[in-house]
């Protein structure tokens, strides 16, 4: 009998995706960060700008054949402990930046082992500013003129982007001005954040050359970990209840309509300027989870991605507001990703929570090799293995990118000194097979059939017609001049009627003669009046023309003053900025101090708590010593007394056994003496002696007295001491 077979779920076709047959292998970098201390080994040596080489340390260095163990690894570029992060920023993170402006999406992640200095390449220090910041300030520096108003633009909760017109986002800049908000403002250009001002020197700003000026721009970023596998948003703002705290709620992968995962319920906050940018940035880095292991003191326990989203909307055919269209609106973003280190455990000590947090760190980070392996696998080998992007948020997350979404590239941070050795050896193999994986190009997204050079004709236009209005002193056409010629033609007297029918008529002629003349006088009282009135407007312009001469001079003399304020507010502006730096600076150093504070106290506390632990193990292990002491001093004195009474026996037995030879030898002595005597004396005269009784053990033995010790217990003969 056939079994009827189960109607099996369809699988939901793959996204179609822009046919590109142009690939681009994943982009890898190698930073090589300085030794602890100059003394130390060091088992990494860079031999090219592509090129390093692994030495084993001197306890490694022999193989199974008695070999030296040297390997080389090739990379896109090596950047050695002498290159700095505007380099590095050139040479990694300018190009994805212009991609971005370009509506094309990159992620780029740091990899390796923990304390190798990822987070300081990805978000740098005071005067070192890292990718993070010098990306932001690439991307202001390049759209600052051609930004959109804030609101115009606005993320929904799917993944995608609305077009609000301009009452509209008045009306929700009003409103959110007048709601108290956490979200910081945008400061100005001439105060800048001392903290920010440090990162990056004004002498290293980049920006991008090709713009498209017929579009305005938006940013949007968000802020988020991955700990223990689960997504935390770092920028959440949930109401603190003291009573009883609510630990932050976890969020979700979901898919939006172009089949993009995106985190679901993720703030999103739309930035202005760099500055602002970095504090919304540095305000969830002040959440992210940090702990104390043996080989980091700040050793992050969770991946942190921040993602700069760039929403491009053209403008319409007259170049002056924003196309009412949400369609037209290109989204791209950048992801910068700050893996957690992989380390081990048995170096580590780590326990409790440290010991979870590594298991999941370093299951995240297998699960993100074996999805490369495959691959690599599927694109050298041909064949089509599901990829295992769902084991792990940080591949589910990202497995756009793979797909063909953008460039994908990886920094890989490693610590020269030789207890890393190891740990660095896999981190390169891993790195060197990453770059034999290939990303689809991603292809150029269609703009909108407008001609281009709307927003410049559009500028253009306004200032012209300011120029001419400011010649003209205001709006004068040719309508008003016409209404004034009328009203002037209606002060003079009517004319009369002029028609002369009869050639005797001296009536019509002297009429018309007369009012004419009167015409005349008319307008001569008119001039007399208007030249009066114009001597009297050019005496008036004369007196304005000495009293705006006085007040130009008085102004002179008020904006000599003020240059001369200007000067000393300047200078007392800068001695503000300095204090405000310094106290900054200080902020940041008592920070610093008191996480240090922290980890000593919990430094401290476990120390106590493992010096407790072993003092009571100490006084365990000394009252075991004491019972096993008295235990053997109880068998030492049974074994003692056991071998006294068996040597005693032994004497006793010898003895006996003596004896017996010397009552065998007289008895020998007495037959023998007996034959000598019988021989020469009668058998009655004979003496009658008593025969000698012969030495027995039973007879001689003593009772022996029973030992009130309990009995021996059985010991080995190589555990005593005597």
């Amino acid at each position: 009998m056939i079994r009827p077979t189960k109607c099996k779920t369809p699988r939901r076709p793959a996204p179609k995706k822009p046919s590109s047959n142009q690939k681009d292998p994943v982009g890898v970098y190698c930073r090589v960060r300085p030794l602890g201390v100059e003394d130390e080994e060091c088992c990494i040596e860079v031999i090219s700008n592509t090129t390093i080489q692994l030495h084993a340390p001197d306890g490694l260095k022999a193989n199974r054949n008695g070999e030296f163990k040297e390997t080389q690894y090739s990379f896109q570029k090596v950047l050695g402990i002498k290159t700095s992060q505007m380099e590095l920023f050139q040479d990694i993170a300018k190009p994805l930046v212009d991609d971005l402006i370009h509506s094309k999406n990159g992620l780029l992640f740091t990899y390796g082992v923990t304390g190798s200095g990822k987070t300081f390449t990805m978000t740098g220090s005071p005067g070192q500013g890292g990718l993070l910041p010098r990306s932001l300030d690439m991307i202001f520096n390049s759209i600052g003129p051609y930004q959109a108003k804030r609101f115009v633009l606005k993320t929904d909760d799917k993944n995608g982007m609305e077009v609000q017109n301009q009452v509209d986002a008045l009306l929700e800049r009003q409103k959110r001005e007048n709601q108290p908000t956490t979200v910081p403002k945008t400061p100005s250009r001439q105060r800048l954040d001392p903290e920010f001002a440090d990162m990056i020197n004004p002498e290293e700003a980049c920006r991008v050359d090709e713009v498209d000026e017929d579009s305005s721009y938006s940013v949007f970023v968000s802020y988020i970990e991955i700990y223990n596998n689960y997504i935390y948003d770092l920028l959440e703002e949930a109401p603190y209840d003291p009573i009883k705290p609510k630990p932050p709620q976890s969020k979700i992968l979901r898919e939006d309509q172009n089949h993009n995962m995106y985190v679901a319920g993720c703030t999103e906050v739309e930035v202005k300027s760099t500055e602002e940018a970095f504090e919304v940035f540095w305000r969830g880095q002040k959440k992210r989870r940090i702990a104390n292991t043996q080989l980091n003191r700040e050793s992050s326990r969770s991946h942190s991605v921040f993602i700069i989203k760039l929403a491009q909307a053209p403008l319409d055919a007259d170049g002056d507001n924003i196309l009412q269209d949400k369609n037209q609106v290109s989204v791209s973003q950048l992801c910068l990703v700050d893996l957690a280190g992989s380390e081990r455990t048995s170096r580590t000590r780590a326990e409790g929570n440290r010991l979870r947090e590594a298991g999941n760190i370093n299951q995240s980070l297998m699960t993100l090799r074996t999805c490369i392996e495959v691959l690599r696998e599927n694109q050298m080998c041909g064949t089509n293995k599901m990829v295992p992007y769902r084991d792990s948020k940080v591949t589910h997350l990202f497995k756009n990118y793979f797909d063909g979404e953008g460039k994908v590239r990886m920094v890989v941070c490693v610590n020269p000194k030789a207890d890393d050795y190891e740990e660095t050896m896999l981190v390169m193999r891993f790195a060197e097979m990453t770059q034999e994986v290939e990303v689809a190009r991603p292809v150029d997204r269609p703009i909108c059939g407008f001609a281009a050079g709307r927003r410049q004709r559009n500028q253009a236009f306004k200032d012209e017609l300011s120029r001419r209005l400011e010649e003209r002193g205001g709006p004068v056409d040719a309508e008003s001049t016409q209404s004034v010629m009328h009203q002037l033609l209606q002060n003079l007297p009517p004319l009369p009627a002029s028609e002369i029918t009869d050639p005797h008529d001296d009536v019509t002629l002297p009429r018309l003669i007369e009012a004419l003349e009167k015409r005349h006088k008319i307008r001569q009282m008119m001039t007399q009046e208007y030249n009066k009135a114009a001597d009297m407007l050019k005496v008036m312009i004369q007196e304005l023309d000495s009293s705006l001469v006085s007040k130009e001079n008085f102004i002179q003399d008020q904006r000599g003053q003020l240059g001369e304020k200007d000067k000393t507010i300047h200078t007392q502006k800068t001695e503000i900025d300095r204090l405000e730096k310094k106290s900054k600076m200080l902020e940041y150093k008592i920070d610093i101090l008191q996480k240090t504070t922290n980890i000593y106290e919990d430094d401290k506390r476990t120390l106590q708590q493992e010096l407790e632990s072993r003092e009571q193990r100490l006084q365990r292990e000394q009252s075991e010593k004491r019972r096993m002491e008295q235990r053997m001093q109880g068998m030492v004195q049974d074994t003692k007394h056991k071998w006294e009474k068996e040597c005693e026996r032994r004497v006793c037995a010898k003895q006996l056994e003596m004896q017996n030879k010397l009552w065998v030898k007289d008895e020998k002595l007495k037959q023998l003496k007996a034959i000598v005597t019988e021989s020469k004396t009668p058998s009655d005269q004979r003496p009658t002696t008593d025969k000698p009784q012969r030495p027995s053990r039973e007879r001689d033995r003593a009772p022996a007295k029973r030992s009130a010790s309990p009995s021996p217990v059985p010991v080995r003969y190589h555990d005593m001491r005597f």
